[in-house]
């Protein structure tokens, strides 16, 4: 057993330097995709995002897309991303991840924003309906106690031997007044 450890390389110590630092790399142009191949992976998509915007001029994909790939199946699942790969083969076309990624991504944003249209138009409707229905302050002055004809109201209910007719006839006439 080896008891003495082989100290890192020079290249191992500036790879785990930018590692540990990579939210401040910028343009990676001219640097040799073997580094990049062991830098990159620990990117998230902005800053992935942020060092291929800043790489003008340089093709990073045959490094990225397979990063590419790896963030459009997280986002968007393993299985999306396989019927992806069938349709792909199927019309023998060849896109990029980054692409799928982003077009996938602006697809859920416009699905997202037109559930967001329809569900505020639903809770205005609601709202209307619902101030409709409230009960509000009118300047209105109730009619007088007097019925139409004369007298008082409980004289036109004397007709009536049934107290459910007698009941009826005072709502009906209640609804009247206060209308």
């Amino acid at each position: 057993m080896d008891t003495q450890r082989k100290p890192p390389s020079l290249v191992d110590l500036c790879i785990n330097l930018a590692i540990e630092n990579v939210r401040y790399i910028g343009s990676v142009s001219g640097l040799d995709s073997n580094l990049l191949e062991r830098i990159l992976p620990h990117c998230n998509i902005s800053q992935l995002t942020r060092i291929e915007n800043c790489s003008k001029g340089t093709d990073l994909s045959p490094v990225t897309d397979k990063l590419w790939k790896r963030f459009y199946e997280m986002e968007h699942g393993v299985d999306n991303a396989n019927r992806v790969i069938e349709r792909m083969q199927q019309k023998k076309v060849q896109f990029k991840w980054k692409q799928l990624f982003e077009a996938k991504k602006k697809e859920r944003e416009e699905a997202e924003n037109k559930i967001s249209k329809k569900l505020k138009q639903s809770y205005a409707e609601s709202l209307a309906e619902k101030q409709s229905r409230q009960t509000r302050m009118t300047t209105k002055i109730p009619p007088s106690k007097r019925g139409f004809w004369g007298g008082s109201r409980s004289s036109h209910l004397t007709n009536y031997k049934s107290p459910l007719m007698k009941k009826a006839k005072i709502e009906f006439l209640n609804r009247l007044y206060i209308s």
